[in-house]
């Protein structure tokens, strides 16, 4: 459902939202309520008040995915879209988008070579079979530092090129200078060719995507010249280890759908993932220049979680940003065991830390300062789960080792019975469980009703989803231990360091597996020991976290193991749709053979550059000029870049790097030009 204009239209969205809002805000109080009239016996204490408060927090941000689930499984099971809330026909081939260059980009850092190549060529031969193919062009963009790998990966770039010629043309390029990291590999790459294209495809290392999914991509992006970016939903492939498996499973099973839920109350103001997207060029360029926050590393400095930071900026500019969950043959890979996913995580909790003081930037929509909001609480909402149990242990000692005071008075006649609320007790632990699973149930429900076979058969999905729900549980106290710890060694001035990811499956050593986790598991014995000797009653309700503590080194050497993880898919378990029916994509997927050393590259195609002015978080919005060009956006191979107002970071430039003043200027949908006072 379309206008004249080609805007795409999301009926009630603002009724939509307030839903959402209520249904959240409605369960949130009524669990507080219940929490505060179990705690309100004889009155609240400061550490019962404090129990309160963080489980209202944690209560309400698990009840946001709790209604998220339930919206997108009652559109899925009735085949509406989750935008326009038309019924969905039944997918078909797409058509012609019409002319238009298009870059597939891939930045990587010291990433496997041979890995890469292998899988940027099973997307580009899945695009050479699509009858329009026409108008692609790829580039991998290399801030690799080390030098053997940057001559494997030259060689291994040059081969690629040589098989794909003339069909497809690869670019390589390596930068000297990796400043900004991913988002300031991209930006140099705008800068450089950024006016050659209409469309940037952002794909990471290990992203794979087929040629159906990047065509459709490119046509919705003709058809309604108002959308800035769209993000499709990476589903993991490839995983060999137990971990890697549980992961893609649970990925496979409810990313979709959660993923429909959200679409349903974002509409035009999305996120951003950083890859498997598709972006406008011209937007791009105009609007998400980043600059250095202020301050030093970990919170000041460059802006890791670059991503949400762009969609932000886009949706500020009034670009859409939407979420594409029809779309497959979208997909990635997953660290293969705990330690590689910790690491990982270590880096996006600095990176959403830092979009905390970015909540009150000038112009930003409120959707996406909750997405900022909401980041940063994926991460803070286990130290704050840690918090309440840690105080919780407290005051259940407290209450078993005290006595009640039942004369409070000097003048009381009647004595000060102590008050059990235990009738209230089940029933808010059990709908705490119902809200914790309920996604994962309706993710099972949904594939049972579906598609059962493409994950093994009903049986085998039901004994997968078993599995993975006790998976998720035992590792929930480790990963709550391990994320209090990064929050807090970035509050406390630690830096994360940019490494390439681990993908390949490998088990971790028994001396790995301890000395990444032998501190949880004396927590956990500590824990444990603690409540047993003091309050017996609390020690039994808290096994589920010293139990999984105790068991961390275990967990992490037995989920790495890849011969495991194989027994597993023979035997049926935790399969999912890309093993059982395969597309193309996936079929063609594999490590390029070693190319031969000193093999070179061709040189990249003659430079088309143009400005990407670095964006203002306190000052929007720009002053607007009277300049031409109204109506729907130019080619960016025609726009001239106008004169614009400069605006800086902060208080004068102390958040920009020396000699990067850039304008600020940030191009509307609508085309009009912004020009200096």
């Amino acid at each position: 459902m379309s206008s004249a204009d080609g805007a795409l239209r999301v009926p009630w969205l603002a009724a939509r939202q307030a839903l959402v809002a209520l249904l959240v805000l409605a369960t949130t109080a009524l669990g507080g309520w219940a929490m505060f009239d179990i705690l309100n016996v004889d009155g609240i204490t400061a550490l019962q008040g404090i129990v309160l408060g963080l489980f209202v927090i944690i209560f309400g941000w698990i009840t946001v995915a709790f209604w998220t689930a339930i919206i997108g499984f009652l559109l899925q099971l009735t085949r509406r879209d989750p935008l326009t809330l038309a019924r969905l026909d039944p997918p078909a081939t797409a058509t012609d988008p019409g002319e238009h260059r298009t870059a597939l980009v891939m930045p990587i850092h010291n990433e496997d070579p041979e890995r890469v190549a292998g899988g940027l060529e099973s997307t580009c031969r899945s695009l050479l079979d699509h009858p329009h193919a026409q108008g692609f062009e790829v580039f991998v963009l290399s801030d690799t530092r080390d030098d053997a790998i940057a001559r494997r990966e030259q060689a291994a770039i040059a081969r690629l090129q040589r098989r794909l010629a003339p069909d497809l043309a690869v670019h390589y390029r390596r930068r000297e200078d990796n400043r900004g990291r991913k988002a300031g590999n991209l930006a140099d790459f705008c800068r450089r060719w950024g006016h050659r294209y209409d469309y940037l495809v952002v794909l990471d290392a290990d992203s794979l995507m087929g040629g159906e999914t990047l065509v459709s991509l490119v046509g919705m992006m003709q058809a309604h010249p108002g959308i800035g970016l769209i993000q499709t939903v990476p589903i993991p492939v490839g995983a060999s280890s137990v971990f890697g498996r549980f992961t893609q499973f649970a990925a496979a099973l409810h990313s979709p759908l959660l993923a429909t839920g959200h679409c349903f109350w974002q509409g035009d103001a999305a996120n951003f993932w950083g890859h498997n997207a598709i972006l406008r060029t011209r937007a791009y360029m105009a609007c998400c220049g980043l600059p250095m926050l202020p301050g030093t590393p970990p919170l000041g400095g460059e802006i890791l979680s670059h991503d949400f930071v762009e969609a932000a900026l886009m949706r500020r500019a009034g670009w859409r940003v939407h979420l594409e969950v029809r779309l497959g043959e979208s997909h990635e890979e997953v660290p293969s065991h705990l330690l590689a996913f910790a690491k990982r995580d270590r880096r996006w909790i600095q990176g959403n830390l830092q979009h905390l003081r970015l909540l009150t930037a000038r112009g930003l929509h409120p959707m996406n300062r909750l997405h900022f909001l909401s980041g940063a609480l994926a991460y803070l909402s286990s130290l704050l789960w840690g918090l309440m149990l840690v105080v919780s242990t407290v005051d259940a000692i407290g209450r078993a080792q005290g006595r009640h005071d039942f004369f409070r008075s000097g003048y009381q006649l009647f004595p000060d019975w102590p008050i059990a609320t235990s009738d209230l007790i089940m029933p808010l632990l059990l709908s705490t469980g119902v809200i914790l699973l309920l996604p994962k149930v309706l993710g099972f429900l949904l594939a049972l009703i579906q598609r059962p076979g493409a994950f093994g058969g009903h049986a085998r999905l039901l004994a997968s989803t078993l599995l993975e729900i006790a998976f998720a549980i035992l590792i929930a106290p480790l990963m709550m231990l391990l994320h209090s710890g990064f929050i807090l060694s970035v509050l406390g001035g630690h830096e994360v360091r940019w490494d390439a990811q681990d993908r390949e499956g490998r088990s971790v050593p028994w001396g790995e597996a301890f000395r990444h986790t032998w501190l949880a598991s004396l927590i956990g014995a500590g824990w444990a020991a603690s409540t047993y000797l003091l309050a017996p009653m609390f020690f039994w309700w808290l096994s589920p976290v010293w139990g999984g503590l105790l068991l961390a080194a275990p967990l992490v050497r037995v989920t790495s193991s890849p011969t495991l993880g194989r027994w597993l898919a023979r035997a049926g378990l935790l399969r999912v749709p890309a093993e059982v029916m395969p597309t193309a994509v996936l079929r063609r997927w594999a490590t390029a053979p070693p190319s031969p050393p000193g093999a070179h590259p061709t040189p990249p195609p003659p430079q088309s550059p143009g400005e990407m002015p670095l964006q203002s978080f306190v000052a929007w919005p720009p002053v607007k000029g009277p300049g031409p060009g109204a109506g729907a956006p130019a080619s960016p191979r025609s726009t001239a870049p106008p004169a614009v107002r400069r605006d800086w970071l902060g208080d004068g430039a102390e958040g920009l790097a020396s000699g990067e003043r850039h304008a600020h200027h940030c191009d509307e949908p609508h085309g009009t030009e912004r020009t200096a006072p």
